[in-house]
């Protein structure tokens, strides 16, 4: 009996020797580097017939493009999974995928903790306007301008988006004395909600002196921040955003910023990347970091091992590990 064909596309970072392994059981098609307009030359040519399971890496999106219907629509009939490598799966075409009966995988749990203590790191920053003191200091000028900040004690962290992520942030903000309040597509179990307060969209906004987005992109969502939304928020509040950039309307964000509606800002993450509204650039209340959440090595280890742990799970069992929250109300993850 012939062995099972996958492919990898893009480059591995931690997990070579375990994906050089798999070579015992499955015969291993390599994409890493090249363009998206011979990855499609591949496709049509009939390369990549036979596969049943492919990995996409973190960075492939720079090889291929995203996952759109144009490259989805070239696939090889064979093909089932699609295990891609990140919590975000924002560049693959989900409509698409499903409507050609393939079954996607992404990374959550295993970016939970690094995204978290960024988002923490983030949260503080963005408080004590740490970005001001940080510049004078290498600037010879001690303190320069820095305004008295905030404790997070006591204030209130509204968690927008209570998965892994979301989670984890709130367990950390404990630590810190702050109440958490959240808004989910529905409410948590007793268990998993603990002391968490659960509210609408609309009082979420209204009652946070903190709030968080740790939600999914897609086409709901994007945008779900503009200039509706934060005349709802309180005066002077923080926002912070570990998700995906494109959650809030930057050049919204950046007039409220200037208007002292939003007091500061703890951001990792933006609209355009690696572009960044320059009103973000300029503003001193703007604690920003390079999308850095999950750059550590652990986490980048755990990630790709979670990929290859799904791959192998879909090939030999025929079920994804973490199927992708639109997919998983399919009985064990089939389409």
């Amino acid at each position: 009996m012939s062995k099972p064909t996958v492919l990898l596309i893009g480059g591995l970072t931690h997990v070579n020797k375990e994906w050089e392994e798999y070579g015992s059981k499955y015969v291993l098609k390599e994409f890493r580097k090249g363009t998206r307009a011979q990855f499609l030359s591949n496709c049509k040519n009939g390369e990549y017939d036979g596969i049943v399971a492919l990995y996409r890496s973190n960075h492939s999106v720079s090889q291929t493009g995203p996952f759109d219907k144009e490259l989805v629509s070239v696939l090889p009939k064979s093909l089932r999974y699609i295990c891609h490598n990140g919590a975000g799966y924002d560049n693959i075409d989900v409509d698409a995928c499903t409507e050609k009966g393939l079954q996607i995988s992404s990374t959550p749990i295993a970016v939970d903790d690094a995204t978290a203590d960024v988002g923490i790191f983030l949260l503080l920053g963005a408080l004590r306007n740490a970005w001001i003191p940080l510049t004078a200091i290498k600037e010879g000028k001690w303190k320069g301008n820095t305004p008295i900040g905030h404790d997070p004690k006591g204030k209130v962290l509204g968690i927008l988006g209570m998965g892994g992520i979301g989670r984890a942030m709130a367990k950390r903000a404990r630590a810190f004395g702050m109440k958490i309040a959240y808004h989910n597509r529905s409410r948590l179990s007793p268990e998993l909600e603990e002391d968490a307060t659960y509210l609408s969209f609309d009082e979420l906004l209204a009652q946070s002196d903190v709030l968080s987005l740790n939600l999914a992109l897609n086409a709901k969502t994007r945008h779900i921040i503009s200039a509706p939304e934060l005349a709802k928020m309180k005066d002077g509040v923080v926002i912070v955003n570990t998700a995906r950039g494109a959650l809030i309307n930057e050049k919204d964000l950046v007039a409220a910023l200037e208007s002292g509606k939003v007091a500061s800002v703890g951001l990792d993450v933006f609209e355009k990347e690696p572009e960044v509204e320059e009103g973000l650039l300029k503003n001193d209340r703007a604690f920003i970091v390079p999308h850095i959440g999950t750059n550590t090595y652990e986490t980048q280890r755990e990630m790709e091992l979670l990929v290859l742990q799904n791959l192998e799970s879909a090939v030999d069992k025929g079920t994804l590990l973490t199927p992708i929250p639109e997919q998983k109300n399919k009985s064990n993850g089939h389409l």
